[in-house]
Order: C-alpha cells, then structure tokens, then sequence
C-alpha cells in the first residue's frame, strides 16, 4: 500500500472516529452520571429499586444500610435525575426515572457474571 493511500485510509478513520465523538459537554455529563453510579451504596440503591418502587425503609432494609446514610444517598440520586419520588399518604415512594441507568448496570452485572 503507498503512503497516499495510506494517508487517506489514516484520514477516514479518524473522520469517523471525530464524527461519533459526543460533544465535550455531553462527555461531561456522561463521566458524572458514572461518578454518581459507581458509588457503592448508590449502586445498591439501584439494584434495590431494579425491583420496584420503594420507600426508604425498604431501602435501607434490601442494603443493609442506615436510613440517614440511605436518605443522603437517595437525595444526590435524586439530585442527579438518576431517580425519582412521590407521595404516597405518608410515605415517599422512590423509583428509576432513568431506566438506561439499569440497563447499563444490568450490562456490568452480566458482564461480571460471565467472567466467574
């Protein structure tokens, strides 16, 4: 292969490569998203409300945690969009209100579990 064609095949891949780059803002948003998941009770959190929806007593219960360090978790969850709550008589019903958030853990569980 002579270097002009080489050159020009060097040049496609890295226009295709620049072409599917996200924007420095939406990079930002991404590595911030991972920060807020990739803490280990937060990720908890998630596995827990996988199932459903959940008030923070069964939260706290499902990870073993304490409330206060559950309620705080909750809040920077909350906080990041990742989850969502509401009313119910009494109780605040928490939920996923981000469910690509859950495919990508689902996608890091499987991974894991492959490799055992």
């Amino acid at each position: 292969m002579d270097t002009r064609i080489q050159s020009e095949e060097h040049e496609k891949r890295v226009a295709a490569a620049k072409s599917s780059m996200p924007s420095d803002g939406q990079i930002a948003e991404m590595g911030a998203r991972f920060k807020v998941i990739s803490e280990p009770s937060r990720l908890k959190i998630l596995l827990a409300l996988a199932a459903g929806e959940l008030c923070v007593d069964h939260i706290t219960e499902a990870v073993d945690g304490n409330q206060s360090a559950v309620s705080h978790q909750l809040k920077t969850l909350k906080d990041n969009k990742i989850i969502k709550s509401r009313r119910e008589g009494k109780n605040i019903l928490y939920s996923v209100s981000d469910w690509h958030i859950l495919t990508m853990i689902g996608v890091a569980k499987e991974h894991l579990d492959c490799n055992e």
